[in-house]
């Protein structure tokens, strides 16, 4: 990766004076170099990992003095001097050519952001960084002083720190072209572990071995699924004598709390946990650590009068010893990966250096030469974190207006290509508690990057679902099912992250770069290929218990996973929904996989799936399984299970053979197929595998408007076809949905009668004939709206 043959850029692409370089590495992206003596850099960078592009064509002219470069996309013009905003400028050619597709050296772009360091106390909104899309057509990324990546992925300052490196990218609102080529550029996303896409329990708490492990009892009890075990500061020894410093770094287990770390490990890895310690590694290794003594003979160090050992994270003798002496050995005890939790600064002893960047790329290159697949949790250090994942976004305050901002936070990251953040689900301190809030959390958690429940060292803050009152523990405990049954939808976008730079969570203008609509809805986002996601943010109503979403529907219809309400697109409309739920939207044709167990904490291949199709036009979904070996995307590793869907009168669903590498799958595998759309007449239902007819029944769902089968078990290399004959679209059910709506709200029951009876009387004019003479009622603005939602969906 770090081969500076790899990574340097074809000559065809570099135009080059004595003091300056321009290399086009697209005809959209044009790197820009200026050094006073005359030294360039090509050597990986904290950002750049590849500058090695196909080369693009482009013409070159003088006129007046100046240099003139012309791609298909873009015309630069350069005085040849020191870069100035009247000596280089770059225009923005064809249809995205606007007022502000003028760039001069300088100007400070007007991107859509990309993501920030750290939520730290944030209550609300914060500043975001630059990422590099911009609705203007152009943004600018600064890699001047960055450190250089050697062949060895070892780091080392610039030898001119005061050269300019510039990256100019001119996509306009081709987002997804401009993704892939900063993937191209700066690296590609690593794939996660497959278990790293299911629940996490984590609690700054002081734990014993034995609590620990009766809490995990309990969560199994409770069928309450989890995969990452986290283990805050106080695995280790925190209460030291001062003339060390302080407990908050250590590297040395608590006996007291944990007598056998590993039986303690062992046991969470038998109930299908993998787990994480945290560390606060700034101050060192003292002399009351277990490793000190031979971590101080490697590095030399007094252990006559017990020096410490400081912390330098750009010494790569240091850093060899930390892994050998320090973190190494408690990996052998069973610890799966670290929880890097730097908070102390940006100084690493070398200018330039950030120490929380050079720890996540040695800690990650550790990782990844000690498993398959590396993985580190920390925090975000700028442009090119994206190649240490996964992201710990920090200790945001409990409040609606920090929920408010994390979707918004989280999607937006894309822009910037960091895609893998895990938040304190539920907020991590001070605040008040409230239930209502907590859940919403928790339902946004599901449709997030990475669920982690966590909260601070406060006997009256924790996550559990008994914690809160029955039934938001209920509908707690089943949204913590679906995230885990969600698995094999997330590893096939894991996948999809790493091999064709599309993060999970993207940004409604993503597809609609030219609708107004798609830029104001902030805290809406694509979920994967299939669904879009709109958190609920806000406390519910008291007339109508209702909490609103206002959303933009793309073209196309659309239905609710959870509620089967269906809805035209191309419009913006407000969502109401209940405690039981948050709008998350699948498009007409889309195909959503779910492992079909219903508990248990493994997270492997399933040999029960469930599948949710929804019906109103075609669709295609490749499910992609893996046996976890390989850091990136290996055929041999895979097996591609490929599904269509063909919609009409006679619809016909087909689950092809598994191609590629059908042993990491199980010998059989059942399907429980449901399909949203449908109306109640039951369509005439044949079943076939590889060809041969087979008996089959199917239920119906009138809450959802649904029709499921129960497929037979068939082989991996088995061809299973649904055909449906005689299929009818169905409706809303609005009647019935009304009722159920007025009979939840809290208002008087002659309102009720009077708002029922019109839906009744006048249901057969149309959604707009019953909503015109509902306004003249005098309701509740959120009753109004939640029956305009209803009677206006199609």
């Amino acid at each position: 990766m770090y081969s500076t043959d790899a990574i340097r850029p074809d000559p065809r692409a570099v135009l080059q004076g004595d003091t300056w370089r321009i290399t086009v590495l697209t005809p959209r992206l044009v790197r820009l170099e200026y050094s006073q003596t005359g030294h360039f850099t090509d050597s990986a960078t904290q950002l750049a990992a590849d500058r090695h592009f196909p080369p693009a064509p482009f013409r070159v002219s003088e006129c007046g003095g100046s240099l003139q470069l012309t791609t298909e996309f873009l015309r630069l013009t350069y005085d040849k001097g020191p870069f100035s905003s009247t000596g280089l400028t770059i225009q923005i050619t064809g249809k995205d050519s606007l007022y502000a597709s003028v760039w001069h050296y300088g100007d400070e772009p007007h991107d859509l952001g990309g993501t920030a360091r750290t939520l730290d106390e944030a209550d609300g909104a914060i500043p975001l960084e630059h990422g590099v899309l911009s609705a203007d057509g152009w943004s600018v990324l600064r890699d001047t002083g960055s450190g250089l990546v050697n062949e060895e992925g070892t780091i080392s300052p610039r030898p001119d720190p005061t050269a300019e490196d510039l990256y100019f990218f001119g996509y306009g609102r081709d987002y997804l072209a401009c993704l892939r080529d900063f993937y191209r550029l700066t690296g590609p996303v690593p794939l996660l572990p497959r278990y790293a896409l299911g629940n996490w329990w984590s609690r700054y708490y002081r734990y014993t071995q034995s609590g620990y492990l009766a809490l995990m009892d309990r969560f199994r009890q409770e069928q309450i699924p989890f995969t990452v075990a986290v283990i805050d500061m106080d695995w280790h020894v925190t209460e030291i004598d001062p003339r060390y410093g302080t407990g908050w770094t250590g590297f040395t287990w608590n006996r007291e709390l944990f007598p056998d770390p590993e039986a303690f490990l062992q046991t969470l890895h038998q109930q299908g946990l993998r787990t994480t310690l945290n560390l606060h590694p700034a101050e060192g290794v003292r002399a009351c650590e277990d490793c000190y003594a031979p971590f101080a003979a490697f590095m030399g160090t007094d252990t006559a009068h017990e020096d410490p050992i400081p912390f330098r994270p750009a010494d790569p003798k240091f850093m060899e010893g930390y892994f050998r002496f320090a973190l190494h050995p408690l990996e052998e005890q069973g610890v799966d990966f670290w929880w890097i939790d730097w908070q102390q600064g940006t100084n690493s002893g070398v200018a330039g250096l950030d120490p929380l960047w050079l720890l996540n790329h040695y800690q990650y290159q550790d990782s990844a030469r000690r498993h398959a697949r590396g993985l580190i949790f920390s925090r975000y250090a700028g442009p090119g974190s994206h190649r240490y994942p996964i992201g710990f976004s920090g200790d945001t305050i409990v409040a609606w207006d920090s929920l408010a901002f994390q979707p918004y936070f989280t999607a937006n990251a894309s822009n910037i290509g960091y895609g893998w953040w895990s938040h304190d689900i539920g907020g991590h301190m001070r605040g008040v508690k409230d239930d209502e809030m907590a859940l919403r959390w928790l339902q946004f958690g599901v449709f997030s990057p990475i669920l982690r429940l966590h909260s601070t060292n406060n006997e009256f803050n924790s996550k559990e679902p008994w914690q809160y009152e029955e039934s938001i523990a209920r509908r707690m405990k089943q949204f913590l099912r679906l995230r885990h049954r969600l698995i094999p939808y997330l590893h096939t976008m894991n996948r999809r992250a790493s091999e064709e730079g599309e993060p999970l969570c993207q940004p409604m203008y993503y597809k609609a770069p030219y609708a107004r609509e798609a830029y104001a809805v902030p805290n809406e986002y694509w979920f994967g290929t299939e669904l879009v996601a709109c958190p609920i943010t806000e406390p519910v109503d008291r007339h109508t218990r209702l909490a609103r979403f206002s959303a933009w529907l793309p073209e196309g219809e659309w239905t609710d996973l959870f509620t089967g309400l269906r809805y035209h697109g191309g419009r913006k409309l407000d969502l109401y929904r209940p405690l039981d739920s948050i709008p998350v939207l699948a498009k007409a044709g889309a195909l959503l996989p779910l492992d079909g167990r219903t508990s248990g904490n493994e997270c492997d291949n399933p040999d029960t799936m469930e599948l949710r199709v929804f019906a109103g036009a075609d669709g295609a979904f490749s499910l992609w399984e893996d046996d976890g070996e390989g850091d990136r995307f290996q055929p041999e590793h895979w097996a591609e299970t490929s599904i269509t869907f063909a919609w009409g009168e006679d619809a016909c669903l087909t689950i092809h053979p598994a191609r590629g590498n059908q042993s990491c799958l199980p010998a059989a595998r059942s399907w429980r197929v449901e399909v949203f759309g449908l109306s109640a007449n039951a369509p005439a239902t044949l079943c076939e595998q590889n060809g041969q007819a087979l008996p089959l029944a199917g239920e119906y769902r009138p809450e959802t408007g649904s029709w499921a089968w129960q497929l037979p078990a068939a082989a991996p290399d088995a061809s299973l076809t649904l055909r449906l004959t005689g299929c009818t679209a169905g409706d809303n059910q609005v009647e019935d949905r009304a009722f159920r709506l007025l009979h939840n709200a809290q208002i008087s029951f002659d309102e009720k009668s009077a708002v029922m009876d019109t839906v009744r009387r006048l249901g057969s004019q149309g959604g707009g004939v019953v909503l015109s003479q509902l306004l003249t009622l005098d309701l509740p603005p959120q009753l109004t709206g939640a029956l305009a939602e209803l009677l206006t969906a199609l």
